[in-house]
């Protein structure tokens, strides 16, 4: 538990002012009011960290190496509350995944249920909330693991694939961060974990998911990765909370999809506009051909960080005959686009706004039209979020 007396003596600086910073602010004023605390938003040469005894640091800004004077709000919570915390983490699928399982365990193990974190608000604004009949499903982003030395009690790691190599810059370095949602486990502790994350050292129970394994469950979700996902939520919310393996199923069953993820917008002169914003790897994008009905037109593209799209050019080239059109927009688009624009059903728009046009003329009543990117949306716009609502404008709905 977080020692307020110790922290009411310390020079506090809470570096980075976002969403975390902000509640980091109001969780020290309203814990710690002899605290001395400022504010920093600049470089890290830029403050002496000499003159602090304790840093709380924001999970966006880059810092190489550890130092025991930096701290986060995820150390800082799970230091209180790892006993009562499920953690979850993963190149994709994380926020589907933390929403079931919040979902299943709110409707089926009797007690109290938060869902924090990565997905919805800060960490610290729930402290307060939490108390002994607590079950707490955080989803875990890698920055916010990456100086994290406290695990959850139950970790998840649903899969590993390349992304944000512009921060970590190595798969191996992208992977260390991830890999901290178990590192710290003791025997008591549980660990679920995909087929393809690497091995971990872990004190932890251990078990694994085969993506390839059937994952039978009735769903309104689309995909197999979901049914892999639903596998976890099962698997945790049976096997260590004790819920009627029935009523998880039939919780699985009626929930619903999260906003741009394999979303279903609606249908405009008989074409299904679906959004998967969300999709920035090549292996969403795949998922989501595969997992949709009767795709006519798919959209992709966007920042480019130099991630490798030979799956997804592959996947492309060996269903050239399935019917489906790519469209392709943006910087990693144009890059993806050079090494199919042999194929017929292979086209260029350079923005966002041409590429549903262009679908629009393509696609016949009865097929979809999916925004599936497989790219982030940075420097185009403000977040996939955004991007997802404009794809939504210029559908027509």
């Amino acid at each position: 538990m977080i020692n307020f007396e110790e922290l009411n003596r310390k020079k506090i600086l809470i570096w980075g002012y976002g969403r975390e910073g902000q509640s980091t602010k109001h969780f020290l004023a309203r814990h710690c009011k002899d605290a001395k605390v400022t504010v920093f938003e600049g470089k890290r040469e830029e403050f002496n960290e000499d003159d602090y005894d304790l840093i709380i640091k924001s999970p966006g800004i880059i810092m190489d190496g550890d130092d025991p004077k930096y701290t986060s709000q995820t150390e800082l919570f799970l230091e209180s509350f790892r006993d009562k915390t499920i953690g979850i983490t993963g190149t994709k699928g994380k926020s589907t995944t933390s929403s079931l399982l919040f979902h299943v365990l709110d409707k089926c193990s009797g007690k109290h249920v938060v869902l924090l974190g990565n997905i919805g608000e800060p960490c610290l604004d729930y402290f307060e909330e939490i108390d002994d009949d607590t079950i707490v499903v955080f989803e875990m982003s890698c920055h916010q693991l990456k100086h994290t030395k406290v695990s959850p009690h139950v970790a998840v790691f649903l899969n590993l694939y390349e992304e944000h190599l512009d921060y970590y810059k190595t798969m191996d370095k992208y992977f260390e961060a991830k890999s901290h949602v178990t590192t710290y486990q003791t025997e008591e502790d549980f660990f679920f974990k995909g087929d393809n994350v690497p091995e971990i050292p872990t004190k932890a129970k251990v078990h694994e998911i085969k993506y390839s394994d059937p994952h039978y469950f009735e769903m309104k979700l689309l995909g197999e990765h979901n049914r892999f996902n639903a596998q976890f939520v099962y698997d945790i919310a049976t096997a260590v909370y004790g819920c009627d393996p029935q009523k998880v199923r039939d919780a699985i069953a009626e929930f619903t999809a999260l906003p741009h993820r394999l979303q279903c917008l609606g249908e405009v002169d008989g074409v299904r506009f679906y959004d998967d914003s969300i999709s920035t790897i090549p292996g969403a994008t795949i998922g989501a051909v595969k997992g949709i009905e009767n795709v006519g037109c798919v959209l992709v593209g966007g920042m480019d960080r130099g991630i490798n799209y030979d799956a997804l050019v592959k996947f492309i080239r060996d269903t050239e005959d399935d019917g489906v059109n790519y469209i392709f927009s943006y910087d990693s688009g144009k890059r993806i686009y050079e090494e199919v624009k042999d194929i017929m059903n292979c086209a260029y728009a350079p923005e966002l706004k041409d590429a549903v046009e262009l679908a629009k003329k393509w696609a016949k009543p009865g097929q979809a039209v999916v925004l599936s990117p497989a790219s982030a949306s940075y420097g185009y716009f403000k977040n996939f979020e955004q991007r997802g609502d404009m794809f939504k404008g210029y559908a027509g709905l």
